[in-house]
């Protein structure tokens, strides 16, 4: 049986480039519509020393890996502000594995997450969208507070783990933010277009 999701992901390194330890974090709101409804999970990965690029990589590998648990094959839309992973997925990554896992320009970085990444997604009939970051869109912006988090605070979560996003939105509306966004539409629209068919653009304010 075929399920649909919606994932946002987000990543953060603090010092990202600096000399030392880099912290970094991943973070994944998990969306699916049960009988009950629609039903929110988070995914938290922290990782003591990383860039941004890997942590990237690691979280959408780590929610794709949870997703195969369910012994499910999911039809899911993975939305990131990551071009390098929403790129690489679409368009370097199929160039690379039909050359043997080698590229013109040199050594592949992330070499072993690539390889990774591409396994898990077979999995599933998945797609991956670009969404602009920091630009007010609330699930990304979540995301991001998942990630940063986990980068801070080194932690990695047991699976996807409820939601807290409907308190962390309802905090937001007290400050006057997200007062006509509607999270279960915005959900709902995504899914549609995922039943249908449809086919994702590289880029989209979704």
């Amino acid at each position: 049986m075929t399920r649909i999701a919606v994932v946002h992901l987000d990543e953060s390194c603090l010092g990202n480039g600096r000399e030392g330890s880099t912290p970094g974090g991943a973070g994944g709101l998990i969306e699916v519509r049960t009988s009950k409804g629609i039903e929110r999970r988070d995914v938290l990965v922290g990782d003591p020393d990383t860039t941004n690029n890997r942590m990237a990589l690691t979280g959408a590998i780590t929610v794709l890996e949870l997703m195969a648990r369910k012994e499910s094959r999911f039809r899911v839309l993975f939305v990131s502000d990551s071009e390098y992973l929403v790129k690489g997925i679409r368009e370097w990554a199929p160039g690379w594995e039909r050359r043997g896992w080698t590229r013109k320009g040199g050594v592949i970085e992330n070499l072993e997450l690539w390889q990774s990444l591409v396994v898990a997604a077979r999995r599933h009939d998945a797609q991956w969208t670009w969404v602009r970051g920091h630009k007010g869109h609330a699930k990304n912006e979540y995301a991001n507070d998942l990630a940063v988090k986990a980068a801070k605070e080194q932690i990695t979560s047991n699976g996807a783990v409820p939601s807290g996003f409907e308190a962390w939105i309802a905090a937001r509306r007290e400050k006057k933010l997200y007062l006509d966004y509607d999270a279960d539409t915005a959900f709902t629209v995504l899914e549609e277009r995922l039943a249908r068919g449809e086919k994702f653009l590289l880029r989209e304010e979704a």
